[in-house]
């Protein structure tokens, strides 16, 4: 343990004097050296609060959540603009005169 190194007060593990956070458990200054910061801002998911049930659904069974009613009307709206660009593909096409 060098000079600047010190011990966090939320777990006991050696932080290093240049460290923004603990790299055990997460805690930081800004948040008072609380445990509770260790998932902060990556998306990582707390293992107390994990679903596997949820995320076998969703990752696994290929079941994600459902599709809202604005989902699906841009999703009839994207196939109705193709739909028409193909019917004037084809209507030209074969309307051509040569």
């Amino acid at each position: 343990m060098s000079r600047d190194d010190f011990i966090c007060p939320a777990c006991g593990a050696e932080v290093p004097g240049n460290a923004l956070a603990c790299p055990d458990c997460g805690a930081d200054e800004k948040t008072g050296w609380s445990p509770d910061t260790i998932y902060d801002g990556t998306d990582i998911e707390d293992p107390d609060e994990f679903d596997h049930d949820d995320w076998k659904r969703r990752e696994v069974d290929g079941r994600g959540p459902r599709r809202t009613k604005g989902q699906w009307f841009w999703r009839a709206i994207g196939l109705l603009v193709l739909g028409a660009l193909v019917w004037l593909f084809v209507v030209r096409h074969w309307c051509a005169i040569p």
